[in-house]
């Protein structure tokens, strides 16, 4: 690949063990790969989590570091396992390297599919450096605090039908099922969701991707959640999906009593950082 593919921001405030991941927000594609898409329609990327770099800048001012995907999910999903292994079977969903989307359409014109040879090479170019750099800095957290802070942010068109009948909640929060985060943290941060006016679940029809289940592990004192949101709560969800500054403005304070709630709940949890 070109470039990197992931870029850091770094804490602008005194800084605190979390760290924010964004695996789904990048819109780069190399030419070799989307001169072999399937349409137009492809080219747009819909199933990009759009906007999000910038619907979380505030991230760095609460003293957080953020990483941020470069590459589109269709050149490689971070947040697949490496096996590509079903994080819900039985569920239509995409893989580690899609060849669909969502909605079961082609990605790429018929015999120009990826070959094993060439996801071998995405996932040691893209989601092997990713993955490293998740884990390096949980690591940096948790040698100077005791114990590190994980969250991973997704967003989402508002239909899916494949995974729930009718417009999605407009917050997913994820725990896995109570085993990413230590319960007090999530109940902490889940409480912002009930008291927020947005329509709200926990661990459906998501609960959280291979990022959330693999980083997430309490017992260790790693405690990862998973947020995902409807677009419509930010954004128009037709094309040109365009980012929706009158919405975004509503969002943002929720999104920042989530992280600060994060944040003060794990504080508690582990007395304090070191």
């Amino acid at each position: 690949m070109r470039n990197e593919p992931f870029y850091v921001r770094k804490p602008t405030a005194p800084e605190v063990p979390l760290l924010v991941s964004i695996p789904h927000t990048g819109t780069e594609v190399p030419p070799s790969i989307s001169s072999r898409f399937a349409s137009r329609d492809i080219e747009m990327l819909p199933d990009t989590d759009w906007h999000l770099h910038q619907l979380y800048e505030f991230v760095p001012s609460l003293g957080a570091r953020t990483i941020c995907a470069r590459y589109s999910r269709y050149v490689i999903d971070l947040n697949r396992p490496p096996d590509s292994t079903p994080l819900y079977p039985g569920r239509q969903e995409t893989g580690l390297v899609p060849t669909a989307t969502f909605h079961g359409v082609p990605i790429y014109r018929a015999g120009a599919e990826p070959t094993a040879d060439e996801i071998a090479e995405r996932r040691r170019e893209c989601w092997e450096p990713y993955h490293a750099a998740l884990t390096e800095e949980l690591q940096r957290i948790k040698a100077k605090w005791g114990y590190a802070l994980l969250f991973d942010a997704h967003s989402i068109t508002s239909v899916v039908p494949s995974v729930w009948d009718g417009p999605l909640p407009g917050l997913m929060l994820g725990d896995v099922d109570g085993t990413s985060a230590a319960p007090e943290i999530s109940d902490a941060v889940y409480a912002v969701h009930q008291q927020s006016g947005f329509t709200f679940q926990k661990n459906r029809p998501y609960k959280g991707g291979y990022i959330t289940r693999h980083f997430g592990r309490p017992s260790e004192n790693v405690h990862a959640l998973q947020l995902e949101m409807s677009q419509r709560l930010y954004m128009d969800e037709g094309l040109p999906f365009r980012y929706r500054t009158d919405l975004a403005e509503k969002l943002i304070p929720t999104l920042a009593a989530t992280l600060r709630a994060f944040i003060e709940s794990g504080a508690r949890r582990h007395g304090g950082a070191r």
